[in-house]
């Protein structure tokens, strides 16, 4: 099991463009700058959908940024091999990503005044977005079916470690000025709105036209069709056959009984035990 992943304290992380020594200087070194803008998030939970919007923001809805630059160079991932190394290049404001839990993030965070966004998602679509993403591609263990990959993802087996533990982490930031927390949900409800409390979260202000520009560029059917946003320039040596980066783009749309076979044996009360607690906000009670 110990080549299936890269391990570091404990979590699992994805074999291909980590390396547990990285790992660790970015969690011991790595400073966050006040200017920083900080995007975080547990795996397939909305990552790239929210990174595209504040790309949009950012330019105040001109395209030409997120139409000749991955979206990987845009907003890099703080705790891979390659987005260490351009973020520590960068100078001036950065924009970055990470999937880090709390107690691995660098330090300097919680003594900065950089901007810091989190958002979230419903764990039943976390669950098979992350099936499917992980299975279409090389960085980690293969699973041989969802329900193996379930068991996996309640144990906290999977890239990243338990999704409880990510979101019960940061929601201890919920309070702070600089910290927005969101939800995919929200974001897929109302973009606009949402768009609008970002904006008003950074100190950005766009006029009309600019704002509907960031709607309609960084809507799914849109993401869709930028090679620069939908990762299909990934090498073939990381991806498995049919891989799309958004698949569906939709909530709540996969029913555990449609995927998962109700005769897989888990621990009395664990699929109810999460979609009570997603339901219930369990985690604003940490």
């Amino acid at each position: 099991m110990a080549d299936d992943y890269v391990w570091f304290e404990g979590l699992p992380f994805p074999v291909i463009g980590y390396n547990a020594e990285v790992i660790k200087e970015v969690c011991t070194k790595f400073v966050i700058k006040d200017e920083d803008t900080v995007m975080v998030a547990y795996p397939k939970s909305g990552t790239n959908w929210l990174i595209e919007i504040l790309c949009l923001v950012h330019s105040k809805g001109d395209t030409k940024w997120i139409q000749s630059v991955p979206i990987w160079e845009r907003s890099p991932c703080l705790e891979t091999d390659v987005g260490y190394k351009w973020l520590n290049e960068r100078e001036g404001p950065r924009l970055l990503m990470s999937h880090l839990p709390i107690h691995l993030f660098p330090k300097s965070l919680f003594t900065s005044k950089a901007k810091v966004l989190y958002i979230m998602r419903n764990p039943k679509d976390v669950l098979v977005s992350g099936y499917y993403f992980w299975s279409m591609t090389t960085l980690s263990k293969k699973t041989e079916s969802l329900e193996q990959y379930f068991k996996w993802f309640i144990q906290g087996n999977v890239p990243y470690g338990s999704w409880f533990e990510h979101i019960r982490g940061w929601m201890s930031m919920r309070h702070r000025e600089n910290f927005l927390l969101l939800s995919y949900e929200e974001l897929k409800k109302d973009p606009r709105s949402t768009i609008e409390k970002i904006c008003q979260f950074l100190g950005k202000k766009l006029n009309p036209e600019e704002l509907d520009s960031v709607l309609t560029n960084s809507s799914f059917h849109v993401m869709k069709q930028n090679k620069m946003s939908n990762y299909k320039m990934l090498p073939e040596t990381l991806i498995r056959n049919h891989f799309s980066l958004t698949r569906k783009g939709k909530c709540s749309v996969f029913p555990y009984e449609r995927h998962v076979s109700v005769a897989v044996v888990l621990p009395a009360g664990t699929w109810g035990k999460l979609i009570q607690c997603w339901r219930g906000g369990w985690f604003w009670r940490w």
